[in-house]
């Protein structure tokens, strides 16, 4: 997932999105602590989609406020 097709989703689809990989990310972390994780990498690819998507929204929340008070 790349940061384009995140901005063209909307603030509420990013937020679903959201919820679902920080539970994957949970579930993740319970199986490397019980040495049953497979695909290492996932846990990188999945920790930096949640920043990916904190960071678009912040830019929708910052472009909203300025809007707001122009």
């Amino acid at each position: 997932m790349n940061a384009q097709e995140l901005r063209d989703k909307s603030p509420d689809e990013l937020r679903d999105q959201l919820v679902q990989l920080k539970k994957e990310a949970f579930n993740l972390r319970f199986q490397a602590a019980t040495s049953q994780l497979e695909n290492t990498a996932r846990m990188r690819q999945v920790r930096r989609d949640v920043a990916r998507i904190n960071t678009v929204l912040n830019e929708k929340a910052a472009a909203a406020a300025s809007t707001a008070e122009a």
